[in-house]
């Protein structure tokens, strides 16, 4: 049994705490595909506050830097310490935040780092310093206690992940090259969310065992183009217009992966009786389930197949010239199942039209799924309800991306889970305005990780 952290209150560590996050979401570490876009300046302020702010940490762990901005800290373990079969573990969160559209719209400053009476008011709060922050403040804590791990603790911290940057898979390398392969991996993803399923209403420790692929591809009509006045019919941009309609009008077939029937049976026990028979035998019932999570729409319907969503187009340049070239970007994420491959021949067969081009920008393949029925596992489940004891620990595929698919190629337990409570609307505040972390969340995060270090 995992020792309680009761005896320190949430709300009294993430009192205590709260200052230290709310000077990092005080720098502008916003990631960009352009690197002119990047204020360099921002990233190093960022990294030459954690000494400051984590003394402990900076005195007794190793960091190197990894590709520029990325953080890697070694926590060295006790000689003969993993004798229990326990191999190293990492640690990771990132902490580039995403931009801010309009800071008109928040309640706080989004860069001001304003702690309430309630919560830490900042871009970045739940994505993703508060993770980095809730980790280095553990180990603090247990450094004074007079901890030390059995095993190597990693902490890896990246810089570009908003961006699908590289910095994650150069740290996997540098790990890959030392002859490091992780016991366990947890990176930001699931959280205990409440709200979450129908029918459910204890709060759900969701943690992520897999994620879709992401890949981005171009769709391209061209056209010999002229003067606006003389426009010919199925132009570049009618060409294109066609090709999207076809692709919402046909969305992939859905199914129901082994994890989510394995979430839905695990959860089945905290609906109400009618709900729960019908939950509880998910594995005979696959085919109905399916065809209701794609009827609820939403996060049901994505958890059953892979998505398309055009999210950007572009054409002329002038409002008076027809286009000679007009694109769509499409954002997918690959279901479990599914390959880049079989993804983007699919998209030729909806699309039945030589004229428009297919062009992958960026693909990566749907994450391995990783086991539930493991010492990991087990290890987090228990953490998770000491820390927890309201909710109910069920694993699921991620709909977005973590840099924990960098890792996937060294480790074979690799999860997705940011230890706090998230309500539906914290969880849209995510790359949305009033980003917030209430201060009791952020101490059970704090209290999370010390129980999981503890137990490693």
């Amino acid at each position: 049994m995992l020792s309680s952290p009761a005896a320190v209150s949430a709300a009294a560590l993430g009192r205590a705490a709260a200052p230290k996050l709310a000077r990092l979401l005080t720098y502008r570490t916003v990631s960009s595909r352009v690197p002119e876009e990047v204020e360099t300046e921002q990233f190093e302020a960022f990294i030459a506050a954690l000494p400051e702010l984590f003394p402990r940490v900076s005195a007794a762990l190793q960091l190197e830097r990894v590709n520029g901005f990325g953080l890697l800290y070694r926590w060295p373990g006790t000689p003969g310490g993993t004798a229990s079969g326990r191999g190293p573990a990492v640690l990771m969160a990132h902490y580039d935040v995403v931009p801010v559209e309009d800071p008109d719209r928040w309640d706080y400053p989004p860069f001001a780092g304003t702690v309430t009476e309630t919560s830490i008011e900042g871009r970045g709060a739940l994505d993703d310093k508060g993770a980095l922050a809730a980790v280095l403040e553990a180990a603090e804590q247990l450094l004074a206690e007079g901890f030390a791990p059995a095993g190597d603790i990693y902490f890896s911290f990246g810089n570009n992940e908003e961006t699908a940057g590289d910095t994650a898979a150069a740290a996997a390398a540098l790990l890959a090259e030392r002859g490091i392969r992780p016991w366990l991996v947890l990176d930001e993803g699931g959280a205990v969310a409440s709200g979450a399923f129908p029918f459910v209403t204890v709060p759900l420790a969701v943690v992520g065992v897999s994620e879709k692929g992401i890949l981005d591809v171009e769709l391209a009509v061209d056209d010999p183009g002229g003067h606006a006045s003389t426009p010919n019919r199925m132009g570049a941009p009618a060409g294109r217009a066609r090709a999207v309609v076809r692709l919402d009008r046909r969305p992939f077939p859905a199914s129901l992966p082994d994890v989510s029937v394995e979430m839905v049976q695990r959860l089945s026990g905290s609906a109400p009786l009618l709900p729960r028979l019908v939950l509880g035998n998910a594995a005979h019932l696959r085919g109905a389930l399916t065809r209701v999570f794609g009827l609820l729409g939403g996060e049901p319907n994505a958890m059953t197949r892979t998505t398309v969503a055009v999210t950007q187009l572009r054409g002329s340049k002038g409002s008076n010239v027809l286009a000679t070239r007009a694109t769509a970007n499409a954002n997918i994420r690959v279901a479990v199942g599914e390959t880049v491959a079989s993804t983007v021949a699919r998209l030729r067969s909806i699309i039945r039209d030589p004229q428009v081009g297919l062009r992958v920008v960026e693909g990566n393949e749907p994450s391995p799924v990783s086991a539930t029925d493991n010492a990991q596992f087990a290890l987090l489940e228990e953490t998770i309800r000491t820390c927890f004891p309201d909710a109910v620990p069920v694993p699921y595929i991620m709909l977005g991306g973590t840099d924990a698919r960098r890792f996937t190629s060294i480790c074979d337990a690799v999860y997705r889970f940011a230890p706090f409570r998230m309500s539906a609307a914290d969880r849209a505040s995510i790359h949305a305005d009033n980003e917030r972390l209430g201060i009791e969340t952020f101490g059970e995060g704090i209290a999370f990780y010390k129980v999981l270090m503890g137990a490693l």
